[in-house]
């Protein structure tokens, strides 16, 4: 995943956050069975989905330096990898747009 995936999902997820801590915050002086026990459901949901955000951070944080670790002791092995995955895909578009073509 790129920088720009990862920074626009967190974007997302921080703002699915505060909308979502407004949505508390609004409802607070609301009373009723059901808000009170959706409240609570909102407020684990919210917690669990930061656990899990954190998670998936460290996990992603954990594989970019394995792969870069990896490139870094087999340089030109990567550049190999990365030019004959570039061809096959060239390839496989080429064939790919001939046959369209007819």
């Amino acid at each position: 995943m790129s920088n720009r995936h990862t920074s626009d999902s967190a974007n997302d997820l921080s703002s699915l956050a505060e909308d979502a801590q407004a949505l508390m915050a609004a409802t607070a002086d609301v009373a009723g069975e059901k808000v009170g026990a959706a409240r609570k459901r909102l407020a684990a949901a919210l917690d669990s989905a930061g656990e899990v955000a954190g998670r998936v951070r460290d996990r992603a944080v954990k594989s970019a330096k394995a792969a870069d670790e990896a490139v870094r002791e087999h340089p030109y092995q990567a550049i190999a990898i990365g030019v004959g995955i570039g061809a096959l895909i060239g390839f496989c578009a080429a064939r790919y747009c001939a046959r369209n073509r007819d």
